[in-house]
């Protein structure tokens, strides 16, 4: 049962320290423009990564001990549903920590970062825009006129408003093309390919220990 133990241990580890990473990234990214602002932010971010590292620390012992009664096609299964309960437990935490990044002030720059990537990614002149209310509201304040002229695009705002924690979900007039920005989607995309990482990282430790 070492392996199944290692094993859990890797992805509780990989997992989180994966998740922080992206986290760092966006609040580094607003940091450059605004460092103050976000201290508070970080502060708050820390935190929470430190209390999901005791809670994945606390699950990973129970999970040992359940694990040890159980045959090892059992506790093959149970360690693939653990980490799965890992990653959703890792993401959960991560979500609100976008959550506090969007309530910044610098988070504003990273909004029209977001919806400068997905302008040049459709590439079409004719763009609506689809935003929470939040950022609509902050974005009618001549701040999307000022990214038009900028990006030569004609840029306008849906009329309703979206219920995402952040970032945009651009589409042509037409409506045949849309690209999905949002804090949600962006972190979707991480959970996926980090899921994929915590199975190579799961089986490559098993395959040296059966090795060895």
């Amino acid at each position: 049962m070492s392996k199944i133990r290692t094993g859990l241990s890797a992805i509780a580890r990989e997992v989180l320290e994966d998740v922080q990473k992206e986290a760092e990234v966006i609040v580094l990214n607003a940091e450059r423009e605004a460092k103050g602002t976000l201290k508070a932010a970080k502060i708050e971010a820390d935190k929470i990564y430190a209390t999901a590292l005791v809670e994945a620390a606390a699950r990973i012992e129970a999970e040992n001990k359940r694990i040890q009664s159980l045959s090892e096609v059992e506790a093959r299964n149970r360690l693939l549903e653990t980490k799965e309960e890992l990653v959703d437990a890792a993401f959960e935490k991560a979500l609100i920590q976008l959550k506090v990044f969007a309530s910044a002030d610098a988070y504003h720059n990273y909004l029209l970062k977001l919806i400068e990537e997905a302008v040049k990614k459709i590439g079409k002149r004719e763009l609506v825009i689809h935003v929470n209310r939040a950022d609509k509201i902050w974005l009618a304040k001549k701040n999307l006129l000022t990214l038009s002229h900028k990006l030569d695009v004609d840029l306008r705002l849906a009329g309703e408003t979206e219920n995402f924690i952040g970032g945009c979900k651009i589409q042509t007039a037409d409506e045949k093309i849309v690209y999905d920005n949002t804090l949600e989607n962006r972190l979707e995309q991480l959970k996926t390919a980090i899921r994929s990482e915590v199975a190579k990282i799961l089986f490559a430790k098993e395959g040296q220990e059966d090795a060895s």
